[in-house]
């Protein structure tokens, strides 16, 4: 099911307007930063998805984790609670290893999956997490994911 992100609420409109003039590095395809939604905005759109349901946004946000191996995927915050899983549409385009903490914008497609163990066990490894935290995983994950087209890293 594709659901259409373009009815923002005000407090969305609000979030968008308050964004200062930033300098972006860009990776995969070249967005502007204009009308991308703060991720608390977001966290309310996920959490009434269902698995399967998908939206087109663009979303403003803060690095919390990112591979370590090469780039290939990141973590950002939501809210107090949530995180959402960012990889790269087709594998095509990575990050830099050291933006854990920076704003990021990113475009593409949102979407809620259940992430089985071996892949959380494998994103673990990747994040550098000890052997003990790798193991402790042991039941598969609702997840918050997105699917980036494009990426820009403040600077």
């Amino acid at each position: 099911m594709l659901i259409s992100c373009n009815n923002k609420t005000k407090e969305e409109v609000k979030n968008t307007a308050k964004q200062e003039k930033v300098d972006y590095a860009s990776f995969g395809e070249a967005i502007i930063p204009n009308d991308a939604i703060a991720a608390t905005s977001m966290a309310v759109h996920y959490k009434t998805m269902k698995s399967g349901d998908s939206i087109n946004s663009k979303i403003i946000a803060t690095v919390n984790d990112v591979c370590q191996v090469k780039g290939c995927w990141m973590r950002l915050n939501l809210d107090d609670q949530n995180e959402v899983m960012v990889k790269f549409k087709d594998y095509g385009f990575f990050v830099p290893k050291d933006i854990k903490g920076k704003q990021v914008i990113i475009n593409g497609k949102a979407f809620v999956t259940e992430v089985s163990v071996d892949e959380q066990r494998h994103y673990a490894e990747d994040a550098g997490k000890s052997p003990q935290d790798i193991a402790a995983i042991t039941t598969p994950k609702r997840t918050y994911s997105f699917e980036a087209d494009g990426v820009l890293v403040a600077q």
